[in-house]
């Protein structure tokens, strides 16, 4: 729902015109404003899955204003993701960074209070839609322009039928200028 709490914001709300607009509205917002967003809006998922769930504001004050409101929607993305790898953490996973894509990581105070929110470096790829430059990589390899693999991925499809198809390996993707396509924002402090 991160994204879609934006989008709500944005469509529903109508506070601000472009989903790239809550970065600066969200700075405007007191940094001790105590506003909470609970973007509960078709229940909640993973790690509660609680489908009756609804969405809520609270701490709403006098004071309190659409940056605050901004502010708490952000902030309810950190948390969400804060959640979810704890419950992982619980079944074991250990994180050392967090990798993120998609059309929010280009708000740079979102992914610094990501960072410190989980307490882990947030790495964030040059090209922010991966799921599009992975598209655009399959269909590269499908219209020849990189040497590929002949093995099927398809699972449980067994090699011993063609004993003539290489092994796959994976590759390390690099952007055109050689670079690799994450930078990374370090967790910080603010005690």
């Amino acid at each position: 729902m991160a994204g879609a709490a934006v989008q709500w914001l944005r469509d529903g709300l109508q506070v601000i015109e472009r989903s790239a607009d809550i970065e600066a509205l969200a700075k405007t917002a007191r940094p001790d404003h105590g506003v909470y967003l609970v973007p509960a809006f078709v229940g909640l998922g993973a790690p509660y899955w609680d489908p009756g769930a609804r969405g809520a504001i609270l701490g709403l004050t006098r004071d309190s204003g659409l940056g605050e409101v901004a502010a708490a929607t952000l902030d309810s993305v950190c948390y969400q993701t804060r959640d979810l790898i704890e419950a992982m953490r619980g079944d074991g996973a250990e994180f050392t960074e967090l990798r993120v894509d998609g059309g929010m990581v280009v708000n740079d105070t979102l992914m610094q209070r990501l960072a410190d929110t989980v307490g882990a470096p947030v790495e964030r790829p040059t090209v922010t839609e991966t799921t599009a430059l992975g598209a655009a990589f399959l269909a590269g390899l499908e219209a020849g322009l990189w040497p590929r693999s002949t093995r099927s991925l398809r699972p449980g499809r067994s090699t011993a039928r063609s004993s003539h198809r290489k092994k796959h390996r994976p590759a390390t993707v690099a952007m055109p200028d050689g670079r690799t396509p994450y930078g990374a924002y370090a967790a910080t402090s603010h005690n």
